[in-house]
């Protein structure tokens, strides 16, 4: 009996992501709000988030809501945003770095295959390093536990690949 598979995994895609950067830039620059004042957004090393400045915290968060707006209207989720480092604020001006959260943590693997485990039984999942195997009989039980997979809250995105 042939079994059927797909993989988890927790990414972002840099395109889209280097999109709204563009995006969030040339809004930036237009808003009059932001006239006059240090609001502007950069990337952190390597790509890996960005770097958002402006004149006080109320600007951060408008300049955020910028990005999630941008990252909707691509498509992408917001969760990929990685929002638990500290505003700093010195010298009248404030910063946050927005790191992106990528790969699959282990802890949050090992959520996924007990919530595989207990809601749809005929599924088996593996965690294999950053990802998560699933396999079945069946592409039906697949189909069920991506749709299980994808109400449950879960603070990563998660994107569904190689199904086989």
């Amino acid at each position: 009996m042939p079994t059927f598979s797909f993989d988890i995994v927790s990414s972002y895609d840099k395109a889209e992501m280097s999109n709204v950067f563009a995006q969030t830039e040339r809004e930036i620059a237009t808003r009059y709000d932001f006239k006059g004042t240090p609001a502007s957004i950069e990337w952190m090393n390597d790509k890996t988030g960005f770097k958002l400045t402006g004149a006080n915290e109320w600007q951060l968060d408008a300049i955020l809501d910028i990005v999630r707006k941008k990252l909707a209207s691509r498509e992408q989720s917001s969760k990929v945003l990685d929002l638990t480092r500290q505003k700093v604020e010195s010298n009248l001006k404030a910063t946050w770095e927005v790191p992106f959260k990528d790969g699959l943590p282990q802890e949050d693997a090992k959520k996924l295959t007990a919530l595989l485990r207990a809601d749809a039984p005929k599924v088996k999942a593996q965690i294999q390093g950053d990802e998560v195997r699933v396999t079945s009989a069946s592409k039906d039980e697949l189909q069920k536990a991506i749709r299980l997979l994808e109400s449950a809250d879960v603070d990563r995105p998660l994107q569904f690949i190689n199904f086989r």
